[in-house]
């Protein structure tokens, strides 16, 4: 059973949602009121829903009780009975998963860089291949992939590739892809049929909102320049392009993707935000991670977080010892088992951290 507090919790919570679905169902609501309060219930259904399920559970546990001493329905309200308390078990950690404090990143948009390393044209074949995974499973989930700035190579690879990505939850469900990827397979252009390795570094960055990072515009320098596609040739005859430097902290930021230099200055100018507020995140982060052993999915850059092993068809996810034999069906979006494993395990850490402090 769980402890008194964790039920008073509870409780308190569903009294609020009923007062919020009561003020939604004012007439003299305003649509203002009406944002406000429809974010608010939307944010507490999951708890709400599994206190609700979990308290029909406890109810129907206590009718079988009742039954065990019955001839007729004795040995079959015994067998609902097991089956009733293994749900409870299970709404009782979701329950104090639910409780657990909420990453206040996790509804945030995203800005999504990947950058070939180690590897030549493969490394830029695999980033491509990053991508290409990334965008299908914006895909399945009904987010919008805008590509901020990218640099192709001529055979189909990527140096580097920005994208803003938004949709519901982004954040949440894309925070743990942050690190190095590696790559084992053999190239196309290997004769020998000999398997390579090569690596690309995925960052995700959380977008912030405009009040949540001041920018002076004194500290910037701001760039213009002419841009160009792969191979060297002009994309437009303009100087459209942006560069901005933050000069305190030396943060460069560009793009060259629309041909209006105004929005590519409105691009560049929300991903120096969003780095600017990594920074911060990056700081806050080494501060907790002073006072606790376990720096498990923090997402840094220089993690090796995942192999690609295409001879075996297998991908390994290093930080939870996660093999999946499901490579294709992976790289064609397909992540939501790998998202929800991380994830689970990331909150079972928080939940001992929890316990212990």
């Amino acid at each position: 059973m769980p402890e008194t507090g964790m039920l008073k919790r509870l409780e308190e919570v569903e009294k609020k949602y009923l007062e919020i679905e009561r003020n939604l169902n004012s007439p003299d609501i305003s649509p203002t009121e009406i944002h406000k309060y429809s974010k608010e219930l939307s944010d507490l259904d999951e708890i709400v829903e599994a206190y609700r399920n979990y308290k029909k559970t406890l109810e129907r546990i206590e009718e079988n009780r009742g039954l065990l001493k019955d001839k007729d329905l004795g040995e079959l309200a015994r067998e609902e009975l097991e089956e009733l308390e293994h749900d409870l078990d299970r709404l009782e950690n979701e329950l104090r998963m639910l409780l657990l404090p909420k990453d206040p990143n996790d509804a945030k948009n995203v800005f999504l860089e990947i950058r070939a390393g180690t590897g030549g044209d493969e490394a830029a074949l695999f980033a491509a291949d990053l991508f290409r995974m990334y965008s299908k499973y914006a895909e399945t989930r009904r987010w919008k992939v805008e590509v901020i700035s990218i640099s192709e190579t001529g055979i189909g690879g990527v140096k580097e590739v920005v994208a803003a990505i938004e949709g519901k939850n982004v954040y949440s469900r894309m925070k743990y892809e942050s690190g190095v990827h590696r790559v084992q397979r053999v190239p196309s252009t290997e004769t020998s049929g000999r398997i390579h390795t090569s690596t690309a570094t995925v960052a995700i960055l959380a977008e912030p909102d405009e009040v949540e990072v001041d920018i002076d515009e004194k500290e910037l320098k701001i760039d213009t320049y002419r841009a160009s596609g792969p191979g060297g040739q002009h994309v437009n005859k303009t100087d459209s392009a942006i560069r901005i430097t933050h000069l305190p902290t030396g943060i460069v930021v560009q793009c060259q993707d629309e041909r209006s230099q105004h929005k590519n200055r409105a691009h560049a100018m929300r991903m120096l935000r969003a780095k600017l507020y990594e920074m911060e995140e990056e700081k806050r982060r080494n501060e907790i991670a002073s006072t606790r052993k376990s720096l498990v999915g923090t997402g840094e850059r220089s993690e090796k977080i995942r192999t690609y092993n295409y001879r075996d068809g297998r991908i390994t996810d290093h930080r939870i010892g996660l093999t999946l034999y499901k490579i294709e069906a992976i790289l064609n979006g397909e992540l939501d088992e790998l998202v929800d494993a991380l994830t689970a395990y990331y909150q079972t850490e928080i939940l001992k951290q929890a316990a212990y402090s």
